[in-house]
């Protein structure tokens, strides 16, 4: 539901940041403290839901709670769901606007017609509620109520005004919102106050670089085309889409410029893989990881307007030794400079366009991909600091400790972040990214993750990913994927990789 906007004032859509969850024993009512007509109600026998008007009856509720905000509402076999926000944190802000870490969430039942299930639709309901219970503690879930945190910068800057000045939900990059799915009953009845955008991970820093005052943000967006955990969803599906594809932008603001900086990364695309067993690396279903980069070496020479640069980590950086990746960057320099990054000034002048995006892959892309992303870029960071003057030809971030010491830090937290949803543990590596070599508590601490990583590949799923971003639908009327094998089936095709982005790929 909309705020009206002030006369005379440009046109905006903002959002509810608190709101009201009364509860009777037929219905639940979701509605605005300020606007006591503003919400909906959601019959807790069928799931129907209703606007508010004056005549509806709010009185003598059996309890009332404030929540921040509803993620959707989703049918199972026989009943309704609704999932509110009930705890959040704020947690910095996205080009001047609030943005808030996701900390709680509840699951509201509408289905008292379960009692009239058969004991197979019983049985069926409460292992989809199972899942649905696993939403309620998902990592790194980020949402603002006065912007949209799946847009970056670049692509903000290039959307004409009518666009801005639309809600959220029609603003919002689809690949993006991890809730679409969930909002769609709401959207028709038109409450668009709880649409809730999605950042995977968010981290963000004050630095200080000689005299100037530098914001650092670092935002990174999951695409819902392939979700899933890791061994249960590998490489490319038919339409390349790719398990574990995230946009990350770099942001830094002052009082005169925004600039950002877009890697991107993502399984292998191609059609591949990995049977989970109880080994502790599971095959892969084309062969070993060699053979698999080999293949795609292979399918990069078709392509057009793209540098495929292949990049053995383990062999360059072994024993911990960070500073091998100069050898991967002397490579790719003079094609990552003249990519440059989004620049625009304080009266909206644009004065540099990223023209180009690297790529990072490898069997995860998580560990080795977020050591060489935090790598690139710290180059781009300090391009951009020249740019502007703050820094000179010979200087980079690296030179002031403390500051190096904040950047760094962020990079490793959002490999963590990333890593918690994809793997189910923090990433391995961390402290090439914290500190630039391995220590005594890092390699403890990576052991008991890849003891973690064992027990998730083998025992655990990401079947509530899909569930809740309505990669398939649940009815009375039809058997659910989760009775059948997990895995996809790949018929004798070729794939289509139509893309005109640099792939490295991290054997």
């Amino acid at each position: 539901m909309d705020i009206e906007p002030s006369s005379g004032s440009p046109q905006r859509f903002n959002l509810y940041d608190e709101l009201q969850l009364l509860e009777f024993q037929d219905k639940f009512v979701i509605k605005s403290h300020h606007f006591p007509n503003h919400g909906f109600s959601i019959d807790r026998r069928d799931g129907n839901i209703n606007l508010l008007d004056g005549d509806t009856n709010l009185e003598s509720p059996s309890n009332t709670s404030t929540i921040y905000g509803v993620v959707g509402t989703i049918r199972l076999v026989v009943g309704t769901y609704a999932i509110v926000i009930t705890s959040r944190k704020e947690v910095g802000s996205f080009l001047g606007f609030p943005v808030y870490h996701l900390m709680s969430m509840r699951v509201l039942a509408c289905n008292e017609t379960l009692r009239f299930a058969t004991g197979q639709e019983k049985k069926d309901e409460a292992y989809f509620m199972t899942l649905l219970k696993e939403v309620e503690s998902m990592p790194g879930l980020y949402y603002s109520y006065e912007t949209d945190i799946t847009l970056n910068l670049q692509r903000r800057s290039k959307l004409v005004e009518g666009w801005m000045s639309k809600p959220f939900w029609k603003q919002a990059d689809p690949r993006f919102v991890w809730n679409r799915h969930l909002l769609e009953e709401l959207i028709e009845c038109k409450p668009v106050m709880f649409s809730l955008n999605r950042g995977l991970s968010f981290q963000q820093a004050e630095l200080k670089v000689k005299e100037t005052l530098l914001t650092v943000t670092l935002i990174s967006r999951r695409c819902t085309r392939r979700l899933g955990t890791r061994m249960w969803r590998r490489g490319a599906n038919l339409d390349g889409d790719t398990a574990n594809f995230i946009e990350t932008e770099q942001l830094f603001e002052n009082e005169d410029f925004s600039s950002s900086f877009l890697l991107v990364r993502g399984s292998i695309p191609i059609l591949w893989q990995q049977i989970v067993d109880l080994s502790y690396k599971p095959h892969l279903r084309h062969g070993e990881e060699g053979q698999l980069s080999a293949a795609y070496a292979a399918e990069m020479q078709n392509q057009q307007n793209v540098r495929y640069v292949p990049f053995d980590f383990h062999s360059h950086c072994r024993s911990s030794n960070f500073d091998n990746l100069k050898i991967l960057y002397d490579d790719i320099s003079e094609d990552f400079e003249k990519q440059r990054y989004f620049l625009i000034d304080s009266k909206g002048n644009v004065l540099e366009e990223q023209k180009g995006v690297v790529r990072h892959n490898c069997i995860d892309s998580l560990d080795r991909t977020n050591v060489t992303q935090c790598y690139l870029a710290e180059k781009s960071l300090n391009l951009q600091l020249q740019r502007i003057g703050v820094l000179t030809l010979t200087e980079g971030i690296s030179m002031f400790g403390e500051e190096y010491g904040k950047f760094r830090t962020l990079w490793a937290e959002q490999g963590d972040e990333i890593s918690l949803e994809y793997a189910g543990t923090y990433a391995l590596k961390g402290d090439l990214v914290r500190y630039g070599k391995q220590t005594l508590f890092g390699m403890i601490k990576d052991g008991m993750s890849s003891i973690s990583r064992y027990y998730l590949n083998n025992f655990h799923d990401g079947d509530a990913l899909d569930l809740i971003s309505g990669h398939y639908t649940v009815s009375r009327n039809s058997d659910s994927p989760l009775q059948q094998n997990s895995f996809e089936s790949f018929p004798e095709a070729e794939m289509s990789m139509a893309t005109c982005l640099p792939y490295f790929s991290l054997e």
